[in-house]
């Protein structure tokens, strides 16, 4: 039997019964996501995957506040500015959310309070995603500069929509639990006291039902929803790259860490 062991602190894991937990744990910096904590997750999900035990992949952030934040600010400068460090970054948050979204067993995002741009990468490579009440979610690319991975693009798109996923994405607001569920961007909502109780629904329901049956399900749907032959992936990663060679991300950058409003001017 596999022992769930994560590679950093930062990422907290345990079975519970036929449930694997994946806790995001940097509540001083509301969960955002560090490097160490985005490849934690892929080493898991392997052992995971061949594990009988497993039915159910469940993630979470610790706390009350955050589910997760976006990325940890304090690395953002050394990981994100250079043109290597960019790379390296984008290739490893895909590989994880890849990781996630291949999954061939039921993933579940399990969300309270903030789940803002790579949380909502996150939750949108699960399967099912519920939110207390009190979460809120944004994805706040444009106010960054950032180009936006044209996997993650597509997840959005398909979960909730064209014509929703452009408004996020273009006006980078946030949103309630409320409208987060009007959209489809979640399943269901419960008072923060009661999430705990609708997420023993998913579990119990998963260790019951038939795990085959499931899988079958979840695989059928992603065929569904493959791409078309005509996608030019090469245009969209150029597209990306030039988002991240521009003056604008720069400036996005500076600002962030400044804590002021950017200046973009479309160079």
């Amino acid at each position: 039997m596999p022992e769930y062991q994560s590679q950093t602190e930062r990422v907290q894991t345990w079975l519970d019964g036929s449930t694997l937990h994946i806790r995001f744990n940097n509540p001083a910096r509301h969960n955002a996501l560090s490097v160490d904590m985005w490849e934690a997750v892929p080493p898991l999900l392997a052992l995971a995957k061949d594990d009988d035990r497993v039915r159910l992949v469940v993630f979470s952030g610790a706390g009350e506040k955050a589910f997760v934040s976006g990325a940890d600010i304090t690395q953002f400068e050394d990981m994100r500015a250079a043109k290597e460090a960019v790379a390296y970054y984008e290739k490893m948050a895909e590989t994880t959310l890849m990781g996630i979204y291949d999954f061939p067993k039921p993933t579940l995002a399990c969300i309270r309070g903030y789940c803002i741009g790579g949380g909502v990468n996150v939750a949108i490579s699960c399967d099912i995603r519920i939110a207390a009440s009190d979460s809120v979610f944004s994805i706040p690319a444009a106010r960054l500069g950032l180009g936006y991975r044209y996997s993650a693009m597509k997840n959005l798109v398909d979960l909730i929509g064209p014509g929703a996923a452009k408004d996020l994405f273009f006006t980078a607001r946030r949103i309630g639990a409320d409208e987060a569920k009007s959209l489809g961007l979640v399943s269901r909502i419960a008072a923060p006291e009661a999430l705990d109780a609708l997420l023993a629904e998913y579990t119990g329901a998963l260790a019951e039902n038939a795990p085959l049956t499931v899988m079958a399900g979840k695989a059928i749907t992603r065929e569904i929803l493959k791409p078309s032959p005509d996608l030019d992936l090469a245009l969209c990663q150029s597209l990306i790259r030039g988002c991240f060679e521009s003056a604008d991300y720069t400036e996005g950058r500076t600002a962030f860490m400044q804590k002021r409003k950017p200046v973009f001017t479309g160079k």
